[in-house]
């Protein structure tokens, strides 16, 4: 790729990036929500690429057999395979928004900006796509009807019944990125969102693919919302009058996320004991698992045992760095250190 020219809109460039310009020191500016409906259109793309998105694969494994074929079809078209997606399918995320809620108002959306939207994705698409999309365009009533049907069937089969494991994922992510924005201000947060994602010059920065745009979000703020289904990457959403919207991946998936309420019963059942307790409440910092053992006095072999119980629990992650492999509490863990505390 070329980088001695610039980015061009659309076209993919390593330069690419939106830049959200925050005030420092405002941590009011910044907010944390939930979006139910972009969990599902991630989830929608999934089940097209699947091979794409290792992580969902216990997911996919549980709900493959009971997906309503035709529903899922016709969002697939309305969502497409990657890139954009159309505005009236999420409402603005926020703690204490609601899969109910979010399907209430994706009936009521207003019919002027899904035509827009429609138009969007009819440029961005080609073939029968392209067709089925005009077809909505011209007849957006009919259109948002059975794209809300659509909405609640694929909701009801593939993420109601883990939508209580992804929704503690989610809160759990919200409650460290607060945190660390206590004490580490803006900066110290948005630097430790994604890799995409860094801090300068009062700003929000992240890297995008074809999209590149200056965004003033002093006076107004701007919402950040983990997503476990997008683990892949980071979007936004800036167009007017949404609020300017970051979309991040949720710390701590794994590909066991979506286990069912007994497996998960099982594997925390297991952490009961003086040793794991301790080495969860001093996982708040990355360490080795020879450090493990140092700290609590116990051999390397006892230390990764104990470290392998809390890794099938979902309490701590476990990443190698060049020779090391470094143990830190996940979301939940963290949820768990809170509530002993």
């Amino acid at each position: 790729m070329d980088r001695n020219s610039g980015p061009i809109e659309g076209v993919e460039h390593p330069d690419h990036r939106v830049e959200f310009h925050l005030s420092p020191g405002d941590v009011e500016a910044v907010r944390f929500g939930i979006s139910p409906g972009h969990e599902l259109a991630h989830a929608v793309r999934v089940l097209r690429r699947p091979t794409a998105h290792p992580l969902q694969w216990g997911w996919l494994r549980s709900v493959r057999d009971r997906l309503p074929r035709d529903d899922v079809a016709l969002l697939a078209t309305v969502i497409g395979d990657d890139g954009y997606l159309p505005d009236f399918l999420t409402t603005t995320p926020r703690w204490d928004l609601t899969p109910e809620i979010e399907l209430d108002e994706l009936r009521a959306a207003s019919l002027g900006p899904m035509r827009v939207d429609f138009g969007k994705m009819v440029a961005r698409s080609s073939g029968t796509r392209r067709e089925a999309l005009r077809e909505m365009r011209d007849h957006p009533a009919r259109a948002r009807s059975l794209i809300a049907d659509a909405w609640g069937a694929v909701w009801d089969a593939a993420l109601a019944p883990v939508w209580p494991q992804l929704d503690r994922l989610l809160r759990a992510d919200i409650a460290v990125r607060t945190r660390t924005m206590a004490s580490a201000g803006i900066a110290g947060m948005a630097g430790d969102l994604h890799r995409q994602v860094t801090w300068g010059s009062g700003a929000v920065r992240v890297s995008l693919r074809r999209h590149s745009e200056q965004v003033d979000c002093r006076g107004s703020g701007m919402v950040l919302v983990p997503s476990v289904m997008s683990s892949w990457g980071c979007m936004v959403l800036t167009e007017p009058p949404a609020q300017p919207t970051l979309f991040y991946p949720a710390r701590g998936v794994t590909a066991g996320w979506a286990r069912d309420a007994t497996e998960i019963a099982d594997a925390l059942g297991a952490l009961l004991g003086p040793a794991r307790a301790a080495i969860l409440l001093g996982a708040g910092t990355a360490r080795t698992t020879s450090q493990v053992a140092r700290d609590a006095d116990i051999a390397i072999s006892t230390a990764s045992h104990h470290l392998s119980v809390l890794r099938g629990g979902g309490l701590i992650a476990s990443e190698r760095h060049g020779a090391r492999m470094l143990h830190l509490r996940t979301p939940l863990g963290e949820a768990m250190v809170g509530a002993m505390l």
